[in-house]
């Protein structure tokens, strides 16, 4: 989305200090603080030097973006590619709030420390921010900007799920506090939903700590030029599911032999290991779809991962693959997210 320039902002402070623009109407109403101006898909303010933006996707999906006054962050997001929806909005200066809402989500930002909170169309409190947002300078590489963070206030006996493919043995994350970098046996993603009906997807790609605990539910991205997250309300688990798929795309299923069984152990030391595994499946009768080749196929630890078969003990690798296709399997190989020295992707 385009952000309003701090021109813009200024102008907006100056001449309308008291006026809160009513999205789609041309009405104004008196606020006693500061000016909200309607932008295409929501609003904008600021509050104690903050900038907040609100633009809802669809009625069900609400994205929150804060920064410092003073910057203007232009953000492509490598997650989302919806793009905000022409939506029916509803927005009102309620006392300490600013209020703006569609016909499933209502949004309030509050006047004085601008916390945000979402609710249903019918009233009921789903999550609210706790506090303001944390922008810390940081230097990325020469690069100036910031590490983020923003707490939420949860209930107190709400369970989440999400957060991705952990190993901590645990259903609900509440009492989690984890950091969020992808690592063996472990995919992680900056998202969760709550038994409540909502999911909450924090936009943000660098390593980034998660943390509910009784201080409120805490995500921290260590590099950021803003806090950008999308509130989505789906009634339930489906529902919320269905609203993320909105936001980042459809996922396919994979082919139908995936979802076989695979054959893997540490690995096997030669092709004609490999190929022999599949053969006594075959000659027993026992269906297989896939054999998967684990680690040291490439040689020695100084071409680890090197994506190639350089191992003496496989010399003819397309000969084995073959095989393994004649058969009516598959092959999976393993590969790192490291280097060897002498690699070619290392060098």
């Amino acid at each position: 989305m385009k952000f309003l320039n701090l021109k813009t902002n200024l102008l907006l402070a100056f001449v309308l200090p008291s006026l809160f623009l009513v999205g789609n109407t041309n009405e104004a109403v008196q606020s006693s603080t500061t000016a909200v101006a309607k932008t295409p898909d929501g609003i904008k303010t600021t509050i104690n030097s903050t900038i907040i933006s609100v633009s809802f996707y669809n009625p069900s999906t609400a994205r929150i973006v804060k920064y410092p006054e003073g910057t203007s962050p232009v953000k492509e997001s490598l997650s989302v590619i919806a793009e905000p929806e022409k939506v029916a909005l509803k927005t009102s200066d309620k006392g300490e709030y600013f209020n703006i809402r569609s016909s499933e989500l209502e949004v309030k930002i509050n006047k004085k420390n601008g916390v945000v909170a979402f609710y249903s169309s019918n009233g009921k409190l789903l999550m609210s921010e706790k506090g303001a947002p944390r922008f810390n300078i940081f230097d990325d590489a020469g690069v100036k900007t910031f590490d983020v963070a923003q707490s939420f206030q949860l209930e107190e006996n709400e369970a989440i799920y999400g957060l991705g493919q952990l190993q901590n043995g645990k259903m609900s994350q509440r009492g989690t506090r984890k950091k969020l970098i992808q690592g063996n046996t472990e995919d992680v993603i900056t998202f969760f939903q709550s038994v409540k009906g909502y999911g909450l997807f924090w936009d943000n790609y660098s390593p980034t700590l998660f943390s509910d605990n009784q201080e409120g539910t805490l995500f921290h991205s260590e590099v950021g030029d803003c806090v950008d997250y999308y509130l989505m309300y789906g009634k339930n688990a489906d529902g919320v599911v269905a609203q993320m798929r909105h936001l980042t795309g459809d996922v396919p299923l994979f082919p139908l032999w995936t979802y076989g069984y695979f054959q893997s152990k540490e690995r096997y030391k030669s092709q004609d290991e490999t190929a022999g595994i599949v053969r006594r499946y075959r000659q027993s009768g026992v269906p297989i779809d896939g054999i998967i080749q684990d680690w040291q196929y490439w040689g020695s630890n100084y071409l680890w991962n090197a994506m190639e078969f350089l191992n003496e003990n496989f010399p003819d690798p397309k000969r084995m693959i073959r095989e393994v296709h004649d058969m009516n399997a598959k092959m999976v190989i393993s590969i790192w997210s490291s280097f060897g020295p002498m690699t070619k992707q290392y060098r």
